[in-house]
């Protein structure tokens, strides 16, 4: 089953790391407050306002105008029920596997693509101009073809050599779109964290036989409320992504996700709650506490998240006022972490 029911707000995260001889006098009580202070993220709401989430999990078939018609009519529905942003699953358009993405995938590039390039594009923006909604897309197959390609390659297969003189190269992407209630493209995100895995006499299945990894952190300003951080499925599992996104001031973390039936029900919530209650985030709230679940079937589930909420458990487990990095590192300063990409929007 296709769930987005993983959205997390207002994301700071200690690092923990084993204790180490220390190599120099420890610091004086007041240079240390100095340091800290000096590298906290600017204080101001994160969240301008209360906003209402919706996220809605779908059972997608094989045929894809369908799935894009069904979806369409659960975005129209969540709107009707005041959500101001929603969230769509995974491969919310195709049956999700290595088999299927090659043939569902959509040519994105160059932005905007026509509607025959990409059938889902034009569906999920007119979804969010009618809604009148914010609109995290879940994700579709990318084709990409030629220098939106790109070069790197990291985690996953080599585009396709050229099988005759000037032929292109083709590589393909696990891809969100969002989207703002004018229909206009906000920005798009790869996949970072390729699904991989291989667990005896569970599952084995690996994107990279496939896909590409996406190489960017994606952080998306919604005008109206803040600035939310998307990310897909597996990503969920490496919160140094979570770290990043919340001390760029992010107030929400996505994550639209496909999980099996193997690790989804051991892992699934434990995750959310993970990122919750070492990050201070929502749908668990920033206590690591489920404000919403769904069932297997089809649905859509409704959360409230205000600027309150993530005070209030800010400043009774002040994080952000403890972090020590004179023991270690601020991984959101590091000049490797990737926020752009010229290929994308």
């Amino acid at each position: 089953m296709r769930t987005a029911l993983r959205t997390l707000q207002a994301i700071i995260s200690p690092v923990h790391l084993p204790n180490q001889p220390l190599s120099k006098p420890l610091l004086s009580r007041q240079l240390l407050r100095k340091m800290t202070s000096q590298q906290q993220p600017p204080r101001y709401p994160l969240l301008k306002k209360p906003v209402k989430i919706a996220c809605i999990q779908l059972a997608s078939g094989s045929d894809k105008a369908t799935n894009l018609s069904h979806a369409r009519d659960k975005i129209l529905e969540a709107g009707r029920s005041g959500a101001n942003i929603v969230v769509l699953p995974e491969c919310f358009n195709s049956p999700y596997g290595t088999e299927y993405f090659s043939s569902y995938a959509e040519q994105l590039q160059p932005l905007p693509p026509s509607k025959e390039q990409s059938p889902s594009f034009h569906a999920l923006s007119e979804a969010a101009r009618e809604a009148g909604v914010y609109l995290v897309g879940g994700s579709i197959p990318e084709l990409a073809v030629g220098r939106a390609a790109g070069e790197d390659k990291l985690g996953g297969k080599e585009a396709e050599t050229e099988k005759e003189e000037g032929e292109e190269k083709k590589t393909y992407y696990n891809t969100s779109l969002i989207f703002d209630p004018k229909g206009e493209l906000l920005a798009t995100h790869r996949k970072v964290h390729l699904f991989d895995i291989d667990i005896p006499g569970g599952i084995t299945f690996k994107e990279s036989d496939v896909l590409s990894a996406g190489n960017k952190i994606t952080l998306v300003d919604l005008p109206d409320y803040g600035r939310i951080a998307v990310a897909i499925c597996y990503d969920v599992r490496f919160p140094e992504m979570a770290m990043v996104a919340a001390r760029r001031g992010a107030f929400a973390l996505v994550y639209p996700g496909a999980f099996n039936m193997t690790t989804g029900p051991l892992h699934w919530r434990l995750l959310a709650q993970g990122r919750a209650v070492d990050n201070q985030v929502m749908v668990v709230d920033p206590m690591a506490k489920v404000l919403v679940e769904a069932e297997e079937g089809e649905s859509i589930v409704y959360g409230e998240l205000d600027a309150e909420t993530i005070e209030k458990a800010r400043k009774g487990i002040p994080l952000r006022d403890q972090r020590r990095f004179d023991v270690y590192p601020d991984i959101s300063t590091d000049e490797r972490v990737r926020l752009e990409d010229e290929l994308q929007k």
